[in-house]
């Protein structure tokens, strides 16, 4: 072979999926290419009416667009462009060079009888990095082996539902019980369920509290009851279990009430602590009892990982034992103090506002004070703010190294202080505020007053879909974040001294995601929080198209199951979870998919990018 294909046939034996080929395919392969050079600007194919093509891009960059300056994908040196050779190309599709381009390129009704031999370079070059991304997802789902996750509520609720009048005295509700050997009742008017009751509320409620047994069991009985379709898993049960810290479930199904399930049910089903461990903090007696407890919690990330639960079932479960521990810290420290002078509400700022927490990260917590607050009052806020983030800090929860926690005075502040603090960041959207613009958009209310935090998001979100230079500037800093790709799809990995040779799947896989959502949902003014939801919910906006949303909850899933993966690997063997990953640890499929996750990420960001121009700010 001439030593300039033999140059070429090196550097394609590089490139996923041909790096799979034998060497006498390859060297076929390459004496089929053709050799292609684009100026910037020019068009991809050259010709209009050019049979279908799969191009090799050995230098320079090219945009993949649909409609009118639709981007849907950029590639760079080594990337493959496969969407020539798809079974459907979209009429209005293009590709332009974005840079002086080099290229190899062969017909794609050439390439399959050349690997005819290999249907996974087929399937890679017929599907695009999104399609391959999302089948890797889809596969990983399907690969997960819990019960919990393939086990549904309305599976679970066998035998005759027990249930009774309100009118029933609290004596013949609890004979009813013990007859029927269940630890509660729903209570209906009618066909209409209108309240529970559990055997704890007869102890407490009505044994405990002196309460006549005659009296109704009205007087008891739980009226806010919170339920669960009988379609959503055990693990949603679990969840909620743990973050509404009940014990009980009704269950309903189109037809109405089904049954009830318990955390008793589900441990049967498999063996998870986390709605136990909530439960333990709840009552724990001491700051010292508190730090015991919270020990359990990596623990039980790994339990959740090994069963096969994703992002959102950690997150959720994570996030509701760490507000359950803040809970317990507040309770604590308000029975030292005595009660509030007025209403408050605790907050806690990015991953456990959106509910995206593993085991003990930092924390980022304020308190919002209603407008009532006297001069004086703040004595008791500081001591409220130092023992609970004294006390989280003991507990695994380190303090925010950017000191935004509710001890610093500036986080602890009366409504109108938080409403001006908004304002002026969208208003002036200087680097600072717009850092802390990242941290304080996410938030929500572990403790206290709901209706403070929702007074100020509302007249937030009115401001934001309006105000293009602050929404130009929050992209401008978001693009800090980029994915870890250098030349030839190689990864760019950290030197930092503590961390070398590792990708950072938190700052350079997740983060871009989470601060891409952060932007469409304040674009179009919507009031979800977590990463997922605002994907979700900008799905078909002027800000986000279903095809980008669908993508990026791609990408998140894929890189949040690595990330999850690489700590439940660490906390197996006894280390502190964190989110550097050696690449050597991935197989070479996983190396693929994951270099998709970060194309999708890379063409998203440059959508966002055009969006705003922000290379004129």
């Amino acid at each position: 072979m001439e030593i300039e294909l033999q140059e070429i046939r090196d550097f394609i034996a590089t490139i996923p999926p041909f790096d799979r080929l034998p060497k006498d395919v390859l060297d076929i392969l390459t004496s089929a290419l053709s050799i292609q050079y684009v100026r910037r600007g020019g068009n991809i194919p050259m010709e209009k009416d050019s049979a279908p093509t799969l191009y090799i891009l050995r230098q320079g960059a090219i945009s993949l667009y649909s409609g009118k300056d639709n981007l849907m994908g950029m590639l760079g040196e080594g990337d493959v462009c496969t969407s020539f050779c798809a079974a459907e190309v979209m009429p209005d599709f293009y590709v332009k060079a974005t840079e002086d381009t080099l290229l190899y390129s062969i017909p794609c009704d050439t390439l399959p009888r050349l690997v005819e031999d290999d249907q996974s370079v087929l399937h890679f070059i017929r599907h695009s990095a999104a399609q391959r991304l999302k089948e890797a997802v889809s596969n990983m789902q399907e690969q997960s082996s819990s019960n919990l996750l393939h086990t549904y509520a309305g599976d679970i609720c066998r035998g005759e539902l027990i249930t009774a009048s309100p009118d029933t005295s609290i004596r013949d509700s609890a004979r009813l019980m013990s007859e029927h050997g269940v630890s509660s009742l729903i209570l209906l008017d009618g066909d209409e369920p209108v309240g529970l009751v559990t055997d704890r509320d007869i102890r407490k409620r009505c044994v405990a509290a002196g309460l006549a047994i005659s009296s109704p069991i009205s007087k008891i009985m739980t009226r806010k009851i919170t339920s669960l379709n009988a379609g959503e898993s055990l693990f949603d049960a679990l969840l909620v279990m743990t973050r509404e810290q009940v014990h009980h479930l009704p269950v309903f199904d189109d037809r109405g009430l089904k049954g009830i399930i318990t955390t008793t049910d589900i441990m049967r089903q498999e063996g998870l602590s986390a709605v136990h461990l909530s439960s333990t903090i709840r009552k724990a007696p001491s700051l010292e009892a508190l730090a015991e407890a919270s020990k359990m919690l990596p623990r039980i990330q790994l339990q959740l990982t090994n069963m096969g639960a994703d992002l959102r079932h950690v997150g959720f479960a994570v996030t509701a034992v760490t507000g359950a521990i803040t809970r317990r810290l507040i309770a604590l420290a308000e029975a030292d103090l005595g009660p509030a002078p007025v209403p408050y509400a605790w907050i806690a700022a990015g991953s456990q506002a959106r509910r995206e927490q593993t085991s003990h990260s930092d924390q980022d917590n304020g308190l919002i004070i209603s407008d009532k607050m006297q001069p004086g009052d703040d004595e008791w806020f500081e001591s409220l703010a130092r023992f609970v983030n004294n006390g989280l800090d003991a507990c695994g929860y380190v303090y925010c190294p950017g000191d935004v926690m509710a001890s610093n005075p500036k986080w602890r502040q009366p409504v109108s202080v938080w409403q001006d603090y908004f304002e002026r960041w969208i208003e002036q959207p200087e680097p600072v505020a717009l850092m802390l613009s990242s941290i304080f958009f996410d938030l929500r209310v572990i403790h206290g007053k709901e209706k403070l935090l929702k007074k100020i998001r509302k007249h937030t979100l009115r401001k934001t879909p309006g105000s293009q230079l602050f929404l130009a500037h929050m992209t401008r800093n978001a693009l800090t974040h980029r994915p870890p790709l250098g030349f030839f799809r190689d990864f760019v990995l950290v030197h930092d001294g503590q961390h070398d040779d590792t990708l950072d799947l938190k700052h350079s896989g997740l983060v871009p995601i989470i601060d891409m959502a952060r932007i469409y949902a304040l674009a179009e003014g919507l009031y979800e929080i977590g990463t997922e939801d605002r994907l979700r919910a900008a799905a078909g906006t002027p800000s986000l198209s279903k095809g980008g949303s669908a993508n990026l909850l791609d990408a998140f899933e894929f890189i949040s199951n690595l990330r999850l993966e690489h700590q439940a690997t660490q906390i197996r063997e006894g280390e502190s979870p964190d989110n550097f990953m050696p690449p050597k640890q991935l197989s070479k499929l996983e190396r693929e998919h994951l270099k998709d996750a970060f194309k999708v990420v890379q063409t998203m960001q440059a959508t966002l990018e055009m969006r705003y121009h922000t290379d004129r700010i």
